[in-house]
């Protein structure tokens, strides 16, 4: 009865295993930019919400971020479109990472029995408090075996 731990392990593992991301937590969004040891890029992992169902599963609402801090070029601005900002870079290289966990995601959980969301969405953000960082948050529900519960008598 550890659907929840194994969840954070294995999504843990996906983001360790990715050359691109230096750090991995499960802080809430709204902290992300005040733990001082934290080496960006991150991904931070968080289980929002969940249900049970017919006693054979439990839901689970996974959201997945991936941050950058963004680098502000201080010289004189000659390009008001890209406002000399690697902001559009920062969000690629999170829309990257973020493709390559869920498409390893889906595969793996397909072959353990477990079914994932079809099109798991993502928001693009700036978040702007004590560092100013870049990200995209993935959202998506994955419907877990509950193997270690019995309603039989």
């Amino acid at each position: 009865m550890n659907q929840l731990t194994q969840l954070y392990a294995y999504v843990k593992s996906l983001a360790d295993a990715d050359d691109l991301i230096n750090s991995v937590r499960k802080l809430p969004f709204d902290d992300i930019d005040l733990d001082k040891e934290i080496v960006y890029p991150l991904v931070n992992v968080k289980i929002i919400n969940g249900s049970f169902t017919n006693g054979s599963t439990i839901n689970f609402n996974i959201q997945i971020g991936c941050f950058d801090i963004r680098d502000i070029n201080k010289e004189l601005r000659t390009d008001n479109y890209w406002d000399q900002d690697n902001e559009v870079d920062n969000h690629n290289t999170c829309i990257a990472v973020l493709n390559r966990i869920w498409l390893k995601m889906y595969i793996d959980l397909a072959n353990n029995n477990i079914t994932a969301s079809e099109n798991p969405t993502f928001e693009i953000g700036s978040f702007e408090r004590s560092k100013l960082l870049d990200g995209v948050i993935l959202s998506f529900d994955v419907e877990v075996p509950n193997t270690s519960i019995s309603l039989c008598p």
